[in-house]
């Protein structure tokens, strides 16, 4: 039995967390997300390589974790080469899915794809070079925002979504010359599927959750545990960095999924 650890700046890491449950029901499962500085996207790099760093060492020096998550496309593009330098477990990154979007497209849809990921993630010179490897080909359009962002912040808070805003965001897309398939580019997009099928209607989406999975899988099957528990049954914790009113009412959404309850980690407090 191992014990995975998933960190976020905030909720989005719960949609990587879904799947990664799914297919691994019987782990030991921490999720931290750090709160107190979110959103990432607001940090410079060296602020957020230093931030997450500390984070993690940490937090892997008070608990046994086998392998980590960085369920946060944002953290992944920056921190993930300073985090495996650091650590000497494995650790997981996201990448937006082009590649299964690109080839779902071609063969179901129309050649049309689009990434919807925050303006970082857009900008990134990592995220031309996986169009330009896995979707040169195809009709690529791309659309970067942090709104969704926080309207999934919002949603998981218990907040209604402003639908009208959110159709603002897609606008480029809501016609007949609108994408077939679109790669959700960040772990927060997922947790408002349900509108972004309402507004676009027959589109597909993507996103890296099940990959994810797949990679986790493979690392536990290849025997990276640090050797068998002593928990008799597979357990949860739930971490913030910030434990205010908003961290409290995000909770009862991770503990409907099992993860809980909400305590506060705060690194450089032992």
């Amino acid at each position: 039995m191992a014990s995975i650890l998933l960190f976020d700046s905030g909720v989005g890491g719960l949609s990587v967390y879904r799947e990664i449950h799914k297919a691994l029901p019987g782990q030991h499962y921490f999720y931290l997300f750090d709160n107190a500085f979110f959103p990432y996207g607001e940090l410079s790099e060296p602020q957020l390589v230093a931030r997450v760093e500390q984070l993690f060492a940490d937090f892997c020096a008070r608990h046994r974790v086998d392998i980590a998550v960085i369920a946060c496309n944002t953290a992944s593009t920056h921190v993930l080469p300073a985090l495996r330098r650091l650590l000497s477990i494995p650790v997981v990154g996201v990448v937006p899915a082009i590649k299964p979007a690109a080839e779902h497209s071609r063969r179901y849809g129309r050649g049309r794809v689009g990434l919807l990921a925050t303006p970082g993630t857009v900008s990134r010179r990592y995220t031309a070079d996986l169009i330009r490897d896995f979707a040169a080909d195809l009709d690529v359009s791309l659309i970067g925002t942090s709104d969704l962002v926080r309207m999934a912040e919002e949603k998981v808070s218990g907040k209604r979504v402003d639908l009208a805003r959110l159709a603002e965001v897609l606008a480029p897309w809501r016609s007949a010359n609108g994408p077939d398939t679109v790669v959700l580019g960040c772990t927060h997009f997922p947790l408002l599927l349900e509108e972004l099928q309402q507004l676009l209607p027959g589109v597909t989406f993507v996103d890296s959750g099940a990959a994810i999975a797949r990679r986790v899988g493979a690392l536990l099957a290849s025997g990276v545990t640090h050797g068998e528990t002593t928990d008799p049954a597979p357990s949860t914790a739930l971490f913030c960095t910030r434990l205010n009113d908003r961290a409290r009412a995000q909770a009862r959404i991770f503990e409907h999924e099992g993860l809980g309850p909400l305590r506060l980690f705060e690194p450089g407090h032992s």
